[in-house]
């Protein structure tokens, strides 16, 4: 699913690149110098028809070897000098362009990590990928050419006009005949490359998508013989960037054809024209072949406009795609006015304020008016809202008439949760128990903030989660998925994710006993054997062990579990349960649960139906007293289907 923004037809190329400039300022020096030293090695060039002019009404018309020789030696130092010029170019644009591609790379993959899970939901990971690849290497080759010779070939042609016009103006006019067109031309083909460009790389994306999730869907695919299917789709979707890419081909062949074409049909005239004032004794030959000479060196400048502007389009697009990402809104730091005053979080009034009091508060300056009506406000209403319990004495985690409605959802559609109100005593553990789509795992992502609620407020121990930084809040909470997720690095690597950077051995090995993990010490490296993609080198649930000692291996003071044992044997199940008892001990838990012996680790449980809560009591309490729970927990549908909510 290609997740773009058509581009307009009346996209301003230049604009779109000038938002480049931030990255291209710290190497501005070298790119002008090199630039510079381009143009310089271009007018070098232009010389080259100046001393062939010399040498034919000088020694070549009076039979001066030895003027012959002097000139053939001026044109070979010419010659060396304008090689090493432009050699010394690509010296000068090499190491910066590539610094700048490594720093634009490294804000991408930056940015990525702060926008938010909804944005990661809607857009496609190909996209992303494309974006972070083929865009930037198509930004680093217009930084490096395009952009460098628009500006040098348009100084020389404008050089090589003038020089052309004070050799011979009739000459000179006869040449230029054919500008207006180009010109017109250049204009409508710059604004049709510019809709086929965005829509190649668009499709670019949409292959990397499928190519990626084939990779990662291996086992599905062969599972079930689906590799014909997948390879008939990779193919259609190659064959329509074919298309595009051939759509480009042609508008470029077109652009060409005109900008070679009609400087050819000039030439020739010019040619004519010179060759009869010569007859006539109206102009002298060194003349005529400087003139010549020189509207020869100016081919390349112009013939090379087409696909210089072609660059300059796919790099135009590039940097659209580039900052259609980069525009978007990470996750923002904002205080709720529950903050009590001391509660030890650092300017947290910063957040919310204006700019201008922002900056005041941040800097301790005098107290204004503003100022100090702002500070009392927001003490005096966050003491009013916050529980005694903030006051030294910890209150667990609650939710306080919570309400959650994905963001792109359609306005009149129902919230996935709705007023829930749910208090988790400090160091007690609840099971959240519900049917398919009642929102139990939307509701554990809320705790870290990986959703803002709608509506409502969440607290720890009385302080409102949005008054914390998540940085702050996700020290406090460690989550353990459904679906456990590792990475491509060591089994030592992926648990120590969910400690402090202090914590070592001792804490790795705590977390593997927890998590009945011992299984990678019969791995062929131990805790140091790097873990394959995604993890698919282990079962499902040693991969669910391993998110689950990355879970408890920071000793978190809450901890939030959506169904962590499901992958596990019943024999594994009991052991884990057993372990994972004293670690509950004193830790403020939620754990989602479906099954009864995950149920028996809580103190109580809550059930969540449509969206709210319930019922909340022990196991043996809602197993006598409702219906619902107790058709759930002996496996019965009848009960689940009533249950169930869109997603």
């Amino acid at each position: 699913m290609s997740t773009t923004r058509a581009t307009t037809s009346d996209r301003s190329a230049v604009r779109t690149l000038l938002r480049l400039w931030p990255y291209v300022r710290p190497v501005r020096l070298r790119l002008f110098t090199a630039a510079f030293v381009a143009i310089v090695a271009s007018c070098v060039g232009l010389v080259i028809p100046l001393v062939l002019k010399w040498m034919v009404d000088g020694p070549v018309t009076d039979r001066e070897p030895a003027g012959v020789w002097l000139g053939a030696l001026y044109l070979l130092l010419l010659g060396i000098a304008e090689a090493g010029l432009f050699g010394v170019r690509r010296w000068l644009v090499a190491r910066p362009l590539s610094r700048v591609e490594a720093e634009m790379r490294a804000d991408l993959y930056r940015h990525l990590q702060r926008l938010p899970v909804a944005f990661h939901d809607r857009w496609a990971s190909g996209q992303l990928l494309s974006r972070g690849t083929t865009d930037l290497m198509l930004l680093r080759q217009f930084l490096a050419f395009p952009l460098t010779f628009l500006l040098v070939n348009g100084v020389t042609i404008l050089v090589g006009v003038v020089i052309m016009l004070l050799q011979d103006r009739t000459l000179g006019l006869v040449v230029l005949g054919p500008g207006i067109p180009v010109v017109v031309m250049c204009a409508v083909f710059e604004r049709r490359y510019a809709l086929v460009a965005r829509r190649a790389q668009d499709q670019v994306g949409d292959l990397t998508t499928v190519v990626e999730e084939s990779v990662l869907g291996i086992r599905i695919i062969k599972g079930f013989g689906r590799h014909h299917s997948q390879a008939r789709a990779f193919r259609e979707l190659s064959r329509t960037l074919r298309g595009t890419e051939l759509a480009k081909a042609r508008l470029l062949a077109a652009i060409w054809a005109v900008i070679v074409t009609l400087p050819e049909v000039a030439l020739g005239a010019a040619l004519v024209v010179g060759a009869v004032q010569v007859a006539d004794d109206a102009l002298s030959a060194g003349t005529l072949v400087a003139f010549l000479s020189t509207a020869l060196a100016l081919r390349w400048p112009v013939e090379s406009i087409g696909f210089l502007l072609a660059m300059s389009q796919e790099a135009a697009t590039a940097t659209e795609r580039y900052f259609e990402v980069m525009d978007e809104v990470p996750e923002v730091e904002h205080v709720s006015a529950s903050v009590p005053a001391g509660s030890g979080f650092r300017n947290p009034a910063v957040r919310g304020a204006s700019p201008k009091l922002s900056t005041s508060l941040e800097q301790g300056g005098p107290p204004s008016p503003t100022r100090e009506g702002t500070s009392q406000a927001v003490k005096a209403l966050g003491e009013a809202r916050l529980p005694a319990a903030v006051h030294g004495r910890p209150d667990g985690l609650r939710f306080d008439n919570v309400s959650f409605r994905y963001p792109d959802a359609p306005p009149d559609s129902p919230p996935i949760l709705t007023g829930i109100d749910l208090h988790i005593r400090p160091g007690e553990t609840m099971a959240l128990v519900g049917a398919t789509g009642s929102g139990k795992t939307t509701l554990t992502a809320l705790i870290p903030r990986l959703h803002e609620v709608t509506s409502g407020r969440i607290t720890l121990d009385g302080v409102d989660i949005t008054a914390m930084s998540r940085e702050e809040l996700r020290a406090k909470v460690a989550v353990a998925f459904e679906e456990p997720t590792l990475f491509s690095t060591t089994v030592a690597a992926n648990v120590l994710m969910g400690a402090p950077d202090t914590a070592g051995e001792k804490e790795l090995e705590r977390a593997l006993a927890v998590a009945q993990a011992d299984f990678v010490h019969a791995l062929p490296q131990g805790t140091r054997t790097q873990v394959g993609e995604q993890g698919l080198s282990l079962s499902g649930g040693q991969r669910q062990r391993l998110a689950l000692a990355r879970a408890v291996v920071g000793t978190p003071r809450f901890l939030v579990l959506d169904d962590p044992l499901s992958a596990l044997d019943v024999h594994t199940e009991a052991a884990v349960e057993a372990a994972l008892r004293r670690v509950l001990d004193g830790t403020t838990a939620l754990v989602v649960a479906h099954r009864p012996s995950t149920v028996l680790l809580a103190d109580r449980v809550a059930l969540l139906s449509g969206g709210r809560v319930a019922a909340v009591g022990t196991h043996h309490e809602l197993l006598r007293t409702n219906a619902e729970y107790a058709h759930l927990m002996s496996g019965d549908p009848a009960h689940s289907q009533g249950s169930e909510e869109a997603p």
